[in-house]
């Protein structure tokens, strides 16, 4: 017997040995019971992929470069190149973004691939591409912001690049697009892969106005639909969540309903502090650290664990 049958016998026996050391057969055929009777989650169609992960990562990377080509593109870049290395990054990237958006159109319908679905995703692409030049301007106005609210920033480069707060909303207002687009599988990669990386969760549902900065961001959540206005700041373990939510006949959550807070222009929400519920938080006001809040504050107000009072009163 040559070296090669030992080993395909060796391989043999090892899977036989493992087999019966784990009861993989019972195992198998309880998982395969799970999936087909008692736990059936699947629907009478022909198999469909989902989006990929490491897809809209990949894609995610091209656009970014496409948005600040010398600071996540190619440092070298001159006049003459810059356009070329954009439009090249950008068209991969957006081929990509097509791949994926079509792979969920498919994935969560009912419906025979009969063609619409191509037709629909080129659109979505199409909205997000023509976005992208508007995008870009919030980036740089949420680039400045954090760059005059925090003191330690020593230039734009070092947030861009280096910020966590800053590489969360980049990946927010892009998937903010698409999912108001109806790309919604898409755009909650986009936020979970920001999510995984900075710890900053941020639904791709959630209404973000200009020059937005979130400070450190280690724990920040902001739910589906949250409204948040201009220049807003919020530090680390921030959350703005929801206190309940009606449920239908069944039990089952009633999707849709406005249930996390409004902050309005120049809201200041300091760290560890729980908004819930659909409760406005008036503009100019200052929320303190660790507030547990589930009412309306008054414009101008200043609200700490003990007290809400009008920032006006405290002014000497």
């Amino acid at each position: 017997m040559n070296s090669r049958s030992l080993l395909w016998q060796s391989a043999g026996e090892a899977s036989d040995n493992a087999a019966a050391r784990w009861q993989l057969s019972k195992v198998v055929t309880a998982l395969r019971e799970s999936r087909d009777v008692t736990h059936n989650l699947r629907r009478d169609l022909p198999t469909r992929r989902a989006p990929s992960r490491p897809a809209v990562d990949e894609l995610l990377k091209g656009v970014i470069a496409a948005l600040f080509p010398r600071h996540h593109g190619q440092a070298d870049l001159d006049d003459e190149s810059i356009d070329y290395f954009v439009g090249n990054a950008l068209n991969g990237a957006l081929n990509l973004l097509f791949e994926e958006v079509r792979r969920e159109a498919l994935f969560a319908s009912d419906e025979e691939d009969d063609g619409r679905h191509d037709v629909r995703s080129a659109e979505i692409v199409r909205t997000f591409a023509t976005s992208l030049p508007e995008i870009r301007g919030l980036l740089v106005e949420d680039l400045r912001a954090a760059y005059v609210g925090d003191p330690a920033a020593s230039s734009f480069p070092e947030i861009l690049i280096g910020y966590p707060g800053m590489l969360a909303i980049i990946h927010h207002r892009l998937a903010h697009v698409l999912y108001r687009a109806g790309a919604t599988i898409v755009a909650r990669l986009m936020s979970e892969i920001a999510h995984s990386r900075t710890g900053i969760d941020i639904h791709p549902g959630a209404s973000i106005g200009a020059s937005f900065f979130i400070d450190h961001g280690t724990g920040v959540v902001i739910g589906e639909t949250s409204m948040i206005g201009a220049r807003v700041r919020i530090y680390q373990a921030v959350t703005l969540g929801a206190r309940n939510f009606p449920t239908d006949e069944n039990g089952a959550a009633v999707r849709g309903n406005a249930r996390h807070p409004i902050l309005e222009d120049d809201v200041t929400v300091y760290a560890g502090a729980t908004i819930l519920g659909r409760v406005v938080i008036g503009r100019n006001s200052i929320i303190g650290g660790n507030v547990w809040l589930t009412q309306d504050v008054a414009p101008g107000s200043f609200v700490t664990q003990a007290t809400a009072r009008s920032r006006k009163s405290t002014e000497p």
